[in-house]
C-alpha cells in the first residue's frame, strides 16, 4: 500500500495531466470508449438520483471527489441549484471553479476534512467511482464517518463502488472492499442501504468475475480500444447492449450504485 502524500501526488499529477473522462475513468480504453461508458453511467446516475425523495430544487448537495465535474453536471441535469463539490487535487479544483462558476468548490480530503464541513449541512452527498481509490482501510472508514457527519438525519448518500462476493483485491491505488465490508462500514458512520443496483456491467473491469472470464473480458476490451477510432466503435456497439443490462439486472460483475439513508 502506498503512502497516503503519494497517491495524492499520483492524482494531482494524472488530473493535471488528463482532465477528461480517461483521466478519472478506465484510462487504459482511452477517452472515445470511456465517452460511451460515461453515457451510461449518467443515465443510471440520474434515473436513481431522481427517485430520491426530495426537493432536489431546494436539495443542498455535496459532491465528494468532483474530479472533472461529471457528476456536478448531472447534478445540475436534475435539477439542483444549491451544490459544493470536492476534491483531493488542487489541479482539479482551480479547473471545476472555471468550469462551473455558479457552484462552490472546495479543496478536501474527506478522511481528513479539517473542520471545512459544517455538521448536517447537506441533504445529499454523491460520492462517484472514488472511494475505492482510499487503500487505507482506516482512511475509508474515516471518509465515511466524514460525510455521515455531514448528511443531516434523513438525508441521502449516493456511492458507487465494487461491493465484491468475491474475495478483497488490493493493489497501489485502488481496493476492491467485499460488500459485507463496505455494509458494515456504512453501518458504522449510521446509514442504512435503501438499494443497490447495477451501475456498468460489460463496459468496465470484470473485477467480481471468475478469474479466466475477466482475464479474456478485460483482454478483449483492451485489444478493441487499441485506437479512439475502434474504442469509439466498440463503445458505441456495446451502449445500447449495456443500457439494458443495467436496468434488468440485479447484481454486476462490475461498479454498482448505492443509495443509503442516514439515520
Amino acid at each position: 500500500m502506498k503512502p497516503h502524500a503519494e497517491l495524492k501526488d499520483f492524482w494531482e499529477s494524472r488530473l493535471q495531466s488528463d482532465w477528461t473522462e480517461s483521466g478519472v475513468g478506465y484510462k487504459a480504453l482511452g477517452r472515445a470508449f470511456n465517452i460511451w461508458m460515461y453515457r451510461v453511467r449518467a443515465e443510471g446516475f440520474r434515473r436513481e438520483a431522481a427517485a430520491i425523495p426530495l426537493d432536489l430544487t431546494k436539495a443542498r448537495v455535496l459532491d465528494v471527489g468532483s474530479g472533472t465535474g461529471f457528476y456536478i453536471r448531472q447534478w445540475r441535469a436534475l435539477g439542483v441549484e444549491t451544490i459544493t463539490g470536492s476534491d483531493l487535487t488542487q489541479a482539479a479544483v482551480d479547473r471545476l471553479r472555471e468550469r462551473f462558476s455558479s457552484a462552490s468548490f472546495l479543496r478536501l480530503d474527506i478522511a481528513d476534512p479539517a473542520g471545512a464541513l459544517e455538521p448536517g449541512s447537506y441533504d445529499v452527498v454523491s460520492a462517484m467511482d472514488m472511494l475505492f481509490h482510499i487503500t487505507d482501510d482506516d482512511r475509508y472508514k474515516a471518509a465515511l464517518r466524514s460525510i455521515g457527519e455531514a448528511v443531516r438525519p434523513g438525508g441521502v448518500f449516493v456511492l458507487s463502488e465494487n461491493f465484491l462476493h468475491r474475495p478483497e483485491q488490493r493493489s497501489d491505488y485502488q481496493v476492491n472492499h467485499t460488500l459485507p465490508w463496505i455494509t458494515a462500514a456504512l453501518d458504522e458512520a449510521g446509514f442504512d442501504v435503501i438499494r443497490r443496483v447495477p451501475m456498468l456491467v460489460l463496459m468496465n473491469a470484470q473485477v467480481d468475475a471468475h478469474p479466466l472470464w475477466r482475464k479474456l473480458w478485460g483482454g478483449l476490451l483492451r485489444a478493441v480500444t487499441l485506437t479512439e477510432v475502434t474504442g469509439w466503435l466498440a463503445g458505441a456497439l456495446l451502449h445500447p447492449l449495456e443500457r439494458r443490462l443495467v436496468r434488468v439486472l440485479r447484481e454486476s460483475p462490475t461498479t454498482e450504485l448505492m443509495l443509503c439513508r442516514r439515520r
